[in-house]
């Protein structure tokens, strides 16, 4: 009966904020349930047509290959590389660039991403780089257990530079920073622009002049922006597309995303709460019914 109440106040709470929002259902475009390999999918993407795909803190630091069709695991690739918690992927065409940055109790001080070269469908471990980085804005590292605003699981690669976003717990808003991926000294951010998403982004995609944000609110709630570039590396001056996804009780908790010119592909972990357990789902939507 007490799992009954619970699940019928989140249901309320969550129909509540869904209002606000074009509800776009997820679920109805689940195309798998991903290998346990990967149940801790923390981003999505693609290198050359192919799709890539990686764990977060505590699985070994390799990078997936999977299936865009059917989710399942193509290629293993291993790298040098620590997995403190990885939290995204993105890629230059040449290089991948690992974002070692999850920081939930807002506690690190030592954040990285990790740029290793990729030739001929292999990682050259041997050459790999490490771009060390620190936000000049914080001050204060006390422990804050997700109620912090100097987490982080969103990257993308554009016009040379890397940018990052913000996961602020307590602020359900986002800021974009710039990073030089050519700096070998511990380099302070670059604060660009900030947007009250209402939600934490758990990772973004760049494509056709679009950056595309997945995320979610500690009620369980599941959204994605889409945000229009209005100049070079800006994209909050204008109000995004803003959907409500479904709740992570149904569709998981959405870590992932990427596109191409096919559509968009959403991967999310295993998610564990007192009222239900879901899978680690793999979703595919077709660009015209996101009508992008």
């Amino acid at each position: 009966m007490k799992k009954v109440f619970l699940l019928l106040i989140f249901s309320f709470s969550i129909i509540s904020n869904a209002q606000q929002a074009e509800i776009f259902k997820l679920k109805k475009y689940r195309i798998a349930v991903l290998n346990d390999s990967i149940q801790e999918t923390s981003g999505l993407n693609f290198f050359d047509g192919k799709l890539y795909t990686f764990n977060d803190s505590g699985n070994p630091a390799e990078l997936y290959e999977i299936d865009k069709n059917s989710g399942k695991i193509l290629k293993v690739l291993k790298t040098n590389a620590e997995n403190k918690d990885w939290e995204a992927l993105t890629n230059d065409g040449k290089n991948f660039y690992i974002g070692d940055f999850g920081n939930n109790a807002g506690t690190r001080k030592h954040l990285k991403i990790y740029k290793i070269p990729f030739q001929n469908n292999q990682l050259q471990n041997d050459l790999m780089k490490t771009i060390l980085f620190y936000y000049p804005e914080q001050n204060d590292f006390t422990s804050r257990n997700i109620n912090t605003d100097f987490d982080l699981e969103s990257m993308i690669y554009l016009n040379g530079k890397i940018h990052i976003f913000t996961k602020e717990w307590a602020s359900k808003s986002t800021t974009h920073y710039i990073l030089d991926p050519e700096n070998s000294e511990n380099q302070a951010a670059e604060k660009v622009e900030s947007y009250k998403t209402g939600f934490m982004i758990s990772d973004a995609y760049y494509f056709d002049k679009k950056l595309y944000v997945v995320g979610y609110t500690k009620k369980t709630e599941v959204f994605l922006n889409v945000f229009y570039e209005s100049e070079p590396g800006i994209f909050f001056k204008e109000k995004p597309r803003h959907l409500y996804l479904g709740s992570a009780l149904t569709i998981g908790q959405i870590e992932g995303i990427a596109v191409d010119e096919t559509g968009v592909y959403i991967s999310g972990e295993k998610f564990h709460s007192p009222i239900k357990n879901t899978q680690s789902f793999f979703y595919f939507i077709p660009k015209e019914k996101l009508q992008l």
